[in-house]
């Protein structure tokens, strides 16, 4: 076996510290650089689940430094059909909107799973999302600025949002144990399988890896 027992207990505590109750998506972001850092700051949250309104995806090195890797990514071609799936599972979805009547992410309720839906950088989310989603989140300002880049305000929503989660939760993470064991499984296989030279270096991929998208799991309640 190729990987350490050391490093496999650090996947095991990692994943026992996993949010599957609070899911990004992310719609038509055009700057690759930007979606790669909302990944980064969702993983580093621990939070797991990501989906994306995208035919394509090729990470940004240095923004996403690997954490797609580590993350279950789901592939939409269109909002509504990604928007729909997650509240078919009791997801409620929020999009980031600066919106009259959005709350902020300090104030909305959690008594279920939530999805955050993030739009581009030049139009921010689209009437399709607009037209679907069960609420809206913005980010209060104080300052002149009207606005934070998509990456910021995701940072900013995520951590209060998985903050507040694991107060509510009373412990560091909500995995369902067949979501820990799946997901420890596909790590492990990939691994071996980089090990030996039949996938790209973890972190590095030259070309969209189609091993990152995943099947969904049942969303924990």
């Amino acid at each position: 076996m190729s990987v350490s027992e050391r490093r496999q207990e650090r996947w095991r505590e990692s994943l026992d510290k996993r949010l599957g109750s609070v899911i990004v998506i992310g719609e038509a972001i055009y700057r690759r650089h930007n979606v790669s850092a909302i990944l980064r700051s969702a993983e580093s949250f621990g939070l797991h689940e990501v989906h994306l309104v995208s035919r394509g995806f090729r990470p940004s090195k240095g923004a996403a430094r690997g954490s797609e890797r580590w993350m279950e990514l789901h592939r939409h071609t269109d909002t509504t059909t990604a928007v729909r799936a997650l509240q078919a599972r009791g997801v409620k979805v929020y999009a980031a909107d600066l919106r009259p009547g959005a709350v902020s992410p300090v104030d909305v309720p959690l008594d279920g799973p939530i999805a955050v839906l993030f739009g581009s950088e030049l139009n921010g989310v689209s009437d399709e999302a607009r037209g679907v989603v069960d609420g809206f989140l913005t980010v209060p300002m104080s300052g002149l600025t009207e606005s934070l880049n998509v990456s910021v305000a995701a940072a900013v929503m995520l951590y209060v949002l998985s903050d507040r989660r694991r107060r509510q939760l009373g412990r560091p993470g909500d995995l369902h144990p067949d979501q820990i064991e799946a997901t420890f499984a596909r790590w492990l296989a990939r691994e071996d399988k980089a090990a030996i030279g039949l996938a790209a270096r973890v972190g590095e991929p030259d070309d969209e890896d189609e091993a990152l998208w995943s099947e969904a799991l049942p969303c924990p309640t």
